[in-house]
């Protein structure tokens, strides 16, 4: 008779998913070249050839794991700011969005921005995300200044768009370092500070050095 473990049957995808969620749990705590994929196996409750014959290698299961968690992210993203919105309020219900999904996924937080960004090839995946989500910053700020009968330069939108998205997500590491923290709130302390300027941007007003 056998002693080994049993597992119970589940769907594919169901198990690929509780693959997942352990896989981002334990690269959180112990990065990418410390975790073990025996300890995955038995956060999941499966065996660890199980993770290889679903998943494959541990690199391959953390690539897996960015696309989840980034999709989860941009899908917030996209899905809170409808293009018919005024323009604060896109900003708002995207960063709501934003913060809502690090409040929510800590763990997917710390695989995406910490433990992916100084790892080839893993940094190359972080990069095309973040740069998506640069695209979609750029494209919320073109559409406002469009309906105020305005355009700005390209490269002007992108370094306004890489400047916001830098601060988000600085303020983001901080709520993912600070779980008692309230994941909107936040939100609302981003909305401030950026629309104060972004507000002054759609309204034509920059501001220039001094001349000597």
């Amino acid at each position: 008779m056998s002693t080994g473990p049993a597992f119970k049957r589940l769907p594919r995808a169901v198990r690929e998913q509780q693959m997942l969620d352990a896989a981002v749990k334990v690269f959180s705590r112990r990065g990418f070249h410390a975790a073990s994929m025996d300890e995955i196996a038995e956060d999941a409750g499966i065996s660890k050839p199980m993770v290889y014959a679903y998943l494959g290698t541990k690199e391959e299961l953390f690539v897996a794991c960015l696309h989840r968690e980034g999709t989860r992210m941009m899908q917030a993203i996209a899905g809170a700011a409808a293009p018919d919105l005024p323009a604060d309020e896109r900003l708002w219900r995207g960063l709501r969005a934003f913060f809502g999904f690090v409040g929510a996924y800590r763990d997917g937080w710390a695989v995406l921005y910490r433990q992916a960004r100084g790892e080839q090839p893993f940094a190359t995946e972080l990069a095309t995300m973040r740069a998506r989500l640069v695209e979609v910053v750029a494209g919320m700020l073109d559409h406002a200044l469009r309906a105020e009968g305005r355009e700005v330069a390209g490269a002007d939108l992108e370094v306004v768009a890489y400047a916001l998205v830098g601060a988000t997500e600085s303020l983001a590491d901080w709520l993912a370092d600070h779980p008692e923290a309230d994941a909107e709130k936040t939100a609302t302390r981003m909305m401030n500070v950026a629309w104060l300027g972004a507000g002054q941007l759609l309204s034509g007003v920059t501001w220039c050095p001094p001349t000597d």
